[in-house]
């Protein structure tokens, strides 16, 4: 049998054996590897690789490999029109090159090797007149009769296995899709889930906001631990209003501001006579709470007494009025806050330490004003709005220097102070901006650090005067000639005070 008849026998049974697997299985993950193992097989080929064209991100990557490494195979990445895999699936004309080690277009990306006496032949695989991928293989014995013949067999494979090519990459293409569209609900989720009562965008508080995404529907108690002015009722507010008791009661107690003659009263009630002036019966804070939440501000106030009754409120969900005997059940969340270190306290033998940890089952962080600087300029700017509308004032913005000096105060005092702060400067602002001067003293005294800031008086009519230049270039985008208007003066003299100030009007443009 002469050699010509031999290979036809081997390619039939190449194509038999493909068409088999094909019938078995149209899922490429099942069918692409024995199909490539089959060429290695019959056709002695070394090398060979399947390629898919995805649509959503323009790259040719490979899918299945024979010969190669998983490592190689990672490599092999392609733009289209890039080597001979982006040629093919850019023209949809099969390739073939009859001596890689003198073709600069072979990329060898791989790292197979480019070798003067190895060939390569790449075949588009095509579904409806579109490339979806290619099919490449390494020819030993590069005879122009060789590279004919194996370019009509891989032709004929590639349109075997194209329907099977198609569903994979459909499949591959529709999973990216929806993994967009998953990381893309996500997102809208999330912030969609930021509680509308509270301001911020910064890292420290995105992580707040996916606590109490957490913690919003379930039934535990929650500590909301952080220093004065940062927001933690605002936090409670917004575990209850997105939680499923967000019908019922939202009761606070503030335990610091009751005196401690009346705090138990307050928090379980009273009968009738139980003390002098208890004249009728009365529902404690605990009882009102029922079917919703109590919030308790400032816990590390009460004292020891009254932490063995709070006790056993959280661990039983029971109570007796002051001056009763009739146990009452409720059905409450409790939700309580400090300003202080609890564990502390608990070593110093000031706080119960079965209590604690009957408070400390999901704890959040409310971070001080000065771990989240990003948000300064967005709260001031939703404080402005506010008591612009509250006051009816007209004030709509922040000048530069204003800015400048909110992000350097340290704030002791966080948020609450933040509010106080411009709340006062709408109310001293004679415009429409605020300027550093309508800041409080404490403000204007004060650099990164706190410490004052000293000079005389012409400095501070200089810094006052860049100031307002610095903030009407801004809004006229640097044209000194809308700047003189807005100042109602002239252009010679603002330029004057351009260079005597060393300001660029450039960089407001």
């Amino acid at each position: 049998m002469n050699p010509s008849d031999i290979r036809k026998i081997k390619e039939l049974e190449l194509l038999y054996q493909i068409s088999r697997v094909l019938d078995d299985n149209l899922d490429m993950r099942d069918v692409l590897h024995p199909v490539m193992n089959a060429l290695g097989e019959y056709m002695g080929i070394k090398h060979a690789t399947v390629t898919l064209y995805n649509r959503q991100t323009g790259e040719i990557a490979i899918e299945v490999a024979h010969g190669l490494s998983s490592q190689q195979a990672k490599k092999g990445r392609y733009k289209v029109g890039e080597g001979i895999t982006g040629k093919v699936v850019e023209t949809g004309k099969a390739i073939v090159i009859p001596s890689v080690g003198n073709d600069p277009n072979f990329l060898d990306r791989t790292g197979r090797g480019k070798d003067a006496n190895k060939a390569f032949i790449c075949v588009p695989i095509t579904v409806e007149r579109e490339v979806v991928g290619t099919l490449s293989a390494d020819e030993l014995d590069p005879s122009d009769e060789n590279l004919k013949q194996d370019l009509r067999l891989l032709e004929i494979i590639a349109m075997m296995i194209a329907s099977s090519v198609k569903l994979r990459r459909q499949a591959e293409e529709e999973c990216e899709i929806l993994q967009a569209e998953n990381e893309r609900l996500r997102s809208e989720l999330k912030d969609r889930f930021r509680p509308t009562n509270i301001v911020g965008n910064s890292r420290e508080m995105q992580i707040v906001y996916d606590q109490i995404a957490k913690v919003a529907k379930s039934p535990s108690t929650v500590l909301i631990l952080g220093e004065t002015g940062t927001g933690k009722e605002l936090v409670a507010h917004a575990i209850h209003y997105n939680s499923d008791r967000t019908s019922g009661p939202f009761i606070r107690v503030h335990c610091a501001a009751l005196p401690e003659s009346i705090i138990e009263s307050e928090l379980f009630g009273h009968e009738k006579g139980a003390f002098t002036g208890a004249t009728s019966e009365r529902k404690g804070r605990f009882e009102l709470a029922d079917g919703g939440t109590i919030f308790l501000d400032e816990i590390g106030e009460i004292s020891m007494a009254l932490q063995i009754k709070l006790l056993r409120v959280l661990q039983e969900r029971e109570f007796e009025r002051v001056g009763g005997t009739k146990t009452i059940h409720v059905n409450i969340r409790v939700i309580a806050a400090t300003n202080k270190d609890l564990m502390k306290m608990v070593h110093e033998g000031k706080f119960r330490e079965d209590l604690y940890y009957r408070l400390h089952i999901f704890p959040i962080y409310v971070p001080p004003l000065r771990k989240r600087k990003s948000d300064i300029v967005l709260l001031a700017d939703f404080f402005l709005e506010h008591y612009s509308k509250l006051i009816n004032k007209d004030v709509r913005r922040l000048s530069t220097g204003t800015i400048d000096m909110l992000m350097s105060y340290h704030w002791a005092g966080n948020v609450r102070e933040l509010e106080n702060c411009i709340e006062r400067a709408v109310l001293v602002a004679e415009g429409n901006v605020i300027y550093p001067h309508h800041l409080p003293p404490t403000l204007q005294t004060a650099e990164t650090t706190g410490a004052p800031i000293r000079g005389d008086l012409k400095s501070m009519v200089e810094t006052y005067e860049r100031d307002i230049i610095c903030d009407a270039l801004k809004s006229a985008k640097g044209k000194v000639a809308a700047t003189a208007r807005a100042l109602s003066t002239t252009q010679r003299i603002l330029g004057y005070k351009l260079k005597t100030l060393d300001i660029d009007p450039r960089r407001f443009s």
